[in-house]
C-alpha cells in the first residue's frame, strides 16, 4: 500500500483506489521470518517507523519538518519501506472492550505430528483470532482471540477442537489487561 501524497496520509490514495479502508493492509506472513533478506535500517528509517507507530496518519511533510528532512525524501523512504514489506499497512488501534469484546482468551494448541502447518493455516483463517504464534515448549501454537461472550468463546474452542490434526487445546481467560500494545520500536 503506497504512501499517498494526497492529504499527506499513508496509503489513503491506494486504499481508495482499491476500495478498502486505509487500515486494511496486507496480512503479516503466517509463520516466522528468516534473517535472509533483512537489511539494516539507518537512523532515519528507524525515526520514520517510530513516528508512524505513534501516529500512522502523520503527513510526510510534518514528519519531514520534525526530522529536518525534505517531504520528497520522507515520501521516498516510506515508499521504500513499504516495497520492502517493512511497513505492511496502516491501521487504527481500537479499544476492543469499548466495542463489546470483553473476553480475551489465550489458547494453547498441540498439533498432531507433522501437521503443525496445516493447523496454523486453519486457525489463521478464523476471525476471532487476533494473533497466531508458532511457539517452542510443550505446546505448538498459541492463539490470542477476543470475544463478546462466553458463548462465542465456547463455539470457537469447539471449532478449534474439530480441526483435523488438533490433538488438544488449553484455554486461559485474561482477567484483566495490564498492557496490550503490539507496536515495536
Amino acid at each position: 500500500m503506497p504512501y499517498s501524497g494526497a492529504r499527506g496520509r499513508p496509503g489513503a490514495a491506494a486504499a481508495a483506489a482499491h476500495g478498502s479502508p486505509a487500515g486494511a493492509g496486507p496480512a503479516a506472513h503466517a509463520g516466522g521470518h528468516s534473517d535472509a533478506g533483512r537489511r539494516a535500517l539507518d537512523e532515519t528509517d528507524r525515526r520514520i517507523l517510530r513516528h508512524l507507530h505513534v501516529d500512522g496518519r502523520m503527513s510526510a511533510r510534518r514528519m519531514g519538518l520534525e526530522m529536518g528532512k525534505a517531504t520528497v525524501t520522507m515520501v521516498g523512504r516510506i515508499r521504500r519501506l513499504e516495497r520492502e514489506k517493512i511497513i505492511l499497512g496502516y491501521s487504527a488501534r481500537i479499544d476492543a472492550s469499548k466495542i463489546g469484546y470483553d473476553l480475551t482468551a489465550i489458547i494453547e494448541i498441540v498439533a498432531k505430528k507433522n501437521k503443525l502447518l496445516d493447523v496454523e493455516a486453519a486457525v489463521s483463517k478464523m476471525s476471532p483470532a487476533c494473533a497466531v504464534y508458532d511457539v517452542t515448549g510443550s505446546t505448538d501454537v498459541i492463539v490470542i482471540a477476543k470475544f463478546k461472550s462466553r458463548t462465542e468463546l465456547s463455539a470457537f474452542v469447539k471449532n478449534l477442537a474439530s480441526i483435523p490434526y488438533v490433538e488438544s487445546t488449553n484455554t486461559r481467560i485474561a482477567l484483566g489487561t495490564v498492557k496490550e500494545d503490539f507496536r515495536v520500536e
